[in-house]
């Protein structure tokens, strides 16, 4: 957008870290930006109401100094808003958490806040028509917490007379805010607070009920487990006591009907008073988390298939199990006894929940933050165990290089591979695991850009679009490594993703004794072209062996991996160990640093000779190959 259709407007909270000399140098070079200067309160509520306020705008957009916006996002989003005549416009979010949420699937003019789920997006990051704010008089508490912050977003749904959802990639960028501590009275005064919003502008019937339950169950039932509420033993008193009485005021118990069956246990053990099994109950769900792996990994067609599979694991590392209940019911059975306040089989019920078990896996980029949705296929699996059923969620995910997502090709760099399971009993999300299974790569897109799946140090999935290097394609490869034990001599095999169009340089593989070691053996190493997309490559060296240390030998001991390739060395993500009996093995390691290299100065000035590098890499490979031992 050209400067002179935005402006920015800075509230600084009484900064005295040099932020403030920061924003005055960008306000006195950029016409379109202003700084405020706030006094110190710690709460960025009086700061949004002090630029809304002063700005002159047509809409207005709200964020936090850890956030950021796409280079397009104001253009689009302002677009879209004119186009629809948006009181509120809701624009696509992500973060560390995931991708965009599922709300952002498709565009919508008129929002329905119960119907397109705009409940899970209650942060003040959206595009609100200044106007629109005037008329209603909306503003944010002096003070408070995420409560207080969530009642300003909920008047704008409840009165605005047009509510957008923009699909589409993602507009901001939410880093990680910390959440303002507020005592539980405090809690508790916020929350009746946003329930009489709720009360003025809509009418008692089911359309309040499920709004009361949406916080029935993220501001009460939630905060009666977790960390903190385990951890302290008088916060945990306030805390219990106040929400009940909160609880038999303000959440009858027809609201249970709208809560997942597991915290329909901790409503029934809070209207009952137990706090001793709200506590058990939290210390045994503590850790409760999704266990995603890949199973097989695949070119077809140009496009990558991942088969993978999700199941739901309590914190002690046992699977969920569920209960049989006539032909073919579900029940949910807590992980510790309840003493005689266990759920009856039709609140217990989980068959339905179950069936709408669904994962989606999304590709995110380490360094920008940046997320893409992967199409997938999946279904849901019953697994007996026992006297119960366990449930997995199968099935896979394709990236397609040439149509990536809609907003264009993958960019280069290393993504992440998460999985995110919704929809069913729990929900949880957690990057896709498993042992490597392949690690061929092939020339994807219509720029024939290299794409290679790759493993991290924690077995954790990953694709690698157009590596900085062909050394570097081959670090990622490389706990895939094996070897092969002869009578004096060992082979060592690591993977290669694929070859460069001119065959790849000549390469080395340096193995240094570990760690601290003096000794070295360098073997010059035969690279063997793969299939692109059907198999991997092999750069295979052959190192000599000997029961006693002699230098240029593999003796036993430690030693770490290294790929020389034009005289630059790159650490190999694998280690190798001798036993003293002559056994040869290869561990997990992470690719150690390359040591300093020091070399005699008649040699240093022997390498400036045009050609002499290469003759000496020949010299020493006819020697391994052709001199006796």
């Amino acid at each position: 957008m050209p400067p002179e259709d935005y402006e920015v407007i800075f509230a600084d909270d009484g900064s005295d870290d040099g932020i403030e000399e920061r924003l005055d140098a960008i306000a006195g070079t950029h016409p379109n930006v202003r700084v405020l200067r706030l006094k110190h309160i710690g709460s960025p509520m009086r700061g949004r109401n002090a630029a809304l306020e002063v700005a002159t705008g047509e809409y207005v957009y709200m964020l936090d100094q850890v956030d950021h916006l796409e280079r397009t996002a104001l253009e689009r989003m302002y677009r879209r808003a004119v186009e629809t005549g948006a009181d509120v416009l809701v624009a696509p979010l992500a973060g560390e958490w995931g991708p965009p949420s599922v709300v952002f699937s498709r565009d919508r003019e008129h929002a329905d806040i119960l119907g397109d789920r705009l409940l899970s997006l209650l942060t003040p990051h959206k595009l609100y028509r200044r106007a629109f704010l005037v008329a209603e008089g909306l503003a944010f508490p002096g003070a408070g917490g995420i409560l207080a912050e969530q009642s300003f977003v909920l008047r704008a749904y409840l009165r605005a007379a047009a509510v957008t959802v923009m699909a589409g990639p993602a507009c901001c960028y939410l880093g990680r805010r910390p959440e303002p501590p507020v005592t539980p009275h405090v809690h508790v005064t916020e929350l009746r607070k946003l329930l009489d919003v709720i009360d003025e502008s809509v009418p008692r019937g089911r359309r309040r009920d499920r709004l009361y339950a949406h916080w029935f169950r993220t501001a009460v039932i939630r905060r009666l487990g977790g960390t903190r509420f385990v951890a302290s033993s008088s916060e945990r008193t306030v805390t219990f006591t106040t929400l009940r009485e909160l609880t038999v005021q303000r959440f009858p118990e027809r609201l249970d009907h709208y809560l997942p069956v597991s915290l329909r246990a901790r409503a029934a053990l809070l209207r009952a008073g137990r706090l001793d099994l709200l506590v058990a109950l939290a210390q045994a769900t503590q850790g409760t988390h999704l266990k995603a792996e890949v199973k097989d990994v695949s070119w077809r067609d140009g496009a990558l298939v991942m088969s993978v599979t999700g199941e739901i694991i309590w914190g002690d590392g046992n699977p969920v199990r569920f209960l049989p209940h006539g032909r073919d019911r579900l029940l949910w059975t807590s992980p510790l006894p309840l003493n005689g306040l266990d759920l009856p089989p039709e609140v217990a019920d989980v068959t339905a929940a179950v069936a709408s078990t669904r994962f989606e896996v999304y590709l995110r980029n380490g360094a920008t933050g940046e997320v893409r949705r992967l199409p997938v296929t999946c279904a849901v699996v019953r697994v007996p165990d026992g006297d119960g059923v366990r449930i997995q969620v199968t099935g896979t995910a394709t990236l397609d290089a040439d149509d990536a997502a809609p907003a264009g090709p993958l960019p280069a760099g290393l993504w992440e591979v998460h999985m995110r399971v919704h929809g069913g009993v729990h929900q949880a999300r957690a990057r896709v695991t498993g042992s490597p299974v392949d690690c061929t790569a092939t020339l994807a897109d219509q720029a024939r850009r290299p794409i290679v799946p790759w493993w991290s140090d924690q077995g954790e999935l990953g694709i690698c679009v157009e590596p900085r290097s062909f050394p570097e394609s081959v670090v990622l490869v490389s706990p895939g490594t094996t070897l092969t034990r002869q009578r004096d001599h060992v082979f060592v095999v690591v993977p290669v993703p694929y070859m460069p169009p001119s065959g790849g340089p000549p390469a080395e593989l340096v193995l240094r004794q570990a760690p601290g070691g003096t000794r070295e053996v360098c073997a010059p190493a035969l690279v063997e072209p793969g299939v692109p997309g059907l198999a991997a490559g092999r750069l295979i060296a052959r190192i000599p062996m000997r029961r006693l240390p002699r230098q240029g030998y593999l003796a036993p001991g430690e030693w770490m991996p290294f790929l020389r390739v034009d005289d630059e060395e790159i650490g190999l993500r694998f280690g190798v160990e001798v036993s003293r009996g002559g056994r040869v093995e290869i561990r997990r390691a992470a690719a150690p640093a390359v040591p300093e290299r020091r070399y005699p100065r008649l040699r240093r000035l022997a390498q400036r000779i045009p050609g002499a590098r290469n003759m000496i890499r020949a010299t020493r490979t006819m020697q391994q190959r052709y001199m006796p031992s």
